[in-house]
């Protein structure tokens, strides 16, 4: 039997006992980072053999778990935090094992997106759970695209020196809409900052500490992107002050009034394109 065990998020607590009786009835175990997870076994005084799967590494060491399982062996499976499969290496072993006809099973723990959906304070019916976004600016602009249907909340993580960048990006894609940031999950400084995605750009305009998930439900700007909101301002410049211009485009749009002014001050004077 192949077994995908969560582990802790940060705190050690959370290790539930039948993960720790599955860990020491293992053959061996296999998991993300050997060193961390060696911490780990060692607090549960736990002693087997680990070796590592990660990304690198997943293919080859996949074939290794799967003749294992074909030998009687019992093997673990932990990443280094969370959920195996869950932005983390695992979906491959699961894929493998079915594809074999080798029984596999999770043994469930601590979750830092089920704890976000939760605590972020915002629905947690239905959400949708992206990861990381892309750090390439094409792929990241194909990854926001392909939020902007959503009308629920999303969840996806970020490292602390990006979560400001990111927070910018979501305003500048989808308006300004309700969010959260929760970093330290568990741990003893564990924060959750609720709020629009503007005011947590002041908020973490100083890198915060520790692992980071954003929590957001994206804009009514999702559902007009910016090439309407021209054509919205210069009907309005039409008949309204340039301050009561861009407060009612940002209303109408999603956007900011910082966003939608600064706009307006550019549109006007200039004329309306024919066609």
């Amino acid at each position: 039997m192949l077994y995908l065990v969560a582990t802790p998020i940060g705190n050690l607590g959370d290790l539930s006992p039948r993960a720790v009786e599955t860990l020491e009835a293992a053959d061996v175990i296999y998991c993300e980072d050997t060193r961390h997870t060696g911490i780990l076994l060692q607090h549960f005084g736990i002693k087997k053999p680990t070796r590592s799967l990660h990304t690198h590494n997943e293919r080859e060491r996949t074939e290794e778990v799967i003749a294992a399982l074909k030998e009687g062996k019992t093997v673990a499976y932990v990443s280094d935090a969370g959920m195996p499969g869950v932005s983390d290496p695992g979906a491959m072993l699961v894929d493998a094992c079915a594809k074999q006809g080798l029984p596999c099973t999770v043994i469930p723990g601590a979750s830092a997106v089920l704890m976000s959906a939760v605590l972020s304070g915002l629905p947690a019916q239905p959400f949708t759970f992206v990861g990381f976004l892309p750090r390439e600016a094409k792929p990241r602009r194909e990854a926001l695209d392909a939020i902007a249907p959503i009308r629920h909340q999303v969840i996806l993580y970020e490292s602390p020196h990006r979560v400001q960048a990111t927070l910018k990006d979501l305003l500048d894609r989808f308006g300004d809409g309700p969010a959260a940031v929760l970093r330290e999950l568990t741990k003893k400084f564990e924060t959750v900052v609720r709020g629009t995605l503007s005011e947590l750009i002041e908020r973490f305009s100083e890198e915060p500490k520790g692992e980071c998930v954003i929590a957001f439900v994206p804009g009514r700007k999702a559902e007009n992107p910016a090439p309407d909101l021209d054509e919205l301002l210069f009907e309005l410049l039409k008949t309204e002050s340039l301050k009561d211009a861009a407060a009612i485009a940002a209303e109408r749009s999603g956007l900011s009034k910082k966003e939608t002014y600064r706009r307006a001050l550019e549109l006007k004077g200039s004329r309306r394109p024919e066609g």
